[in-house]
């Protein structure tokens, strides 16, 4: 049952990640700038295949993880809840770099806090595994 929730979680999360893709697309200018000490700028059409190539690659990972554990339905439940977590880091990093280049006046300190978050989110949810894996070799032992 969990396997289930978590698929269709990250189904949507994929929809939602590609629906910020193109918004974030739509409105960043022709050279966007991701670095300003060094002023490095990149073309917003490289910028958007690079983020669409990494986006097909972590969400495929979900399909290769799958034929690899075919019987384990814990581990590609945690699997799927991994993908979502780096999509969501995936839609606020989009945010951050289209927040930067448009003309708005905002919070730097915020941004930065919103991007340590989910990056939090996807390193707390990445050590959760081994940590279930641990509290069930020694709280739930199994019956002789």
């Amino acid at each position: 049952m969990a396997l289930k929730l978590f698929r269709a979680m990250w189904f949507l999360s994929v929809l939602v990640v590609l629906a910020n893709l193109l918004y974030v697309y739509a409105s960043l200018p022709e050279q966007v700038v991701v670095q300003e000490h060094e002023r490095v700028a990149i073309n917003r059409e490289w910028l958007f295949y690079m983020v669409m190539v990494s986006i097909v690659f972590v969400n495929i990972m979900v399909y290769l993880f799958k034929l690899m554990f075919q019987d384990g339905e814990d581990i590609r439940s945690w699997f799927h809840g991994l993908v979502i977590t780096i999509n969501i880091f995936l839609i606020i990093s989009m945010q951050a770099v289209n927040v930067y280049n448009s003309a708005e006046i905002f919070n730097h300190s915020l941004v930065g806090l919103y991007l340590a978050g989910s990056l939090g989110l996807v390193l707390l949810w990445a050590v959760s595994w081994p940590v279930y894996l641990l509290l069930q070799k020694f709280f739930l032992k199994e019956a002789v």
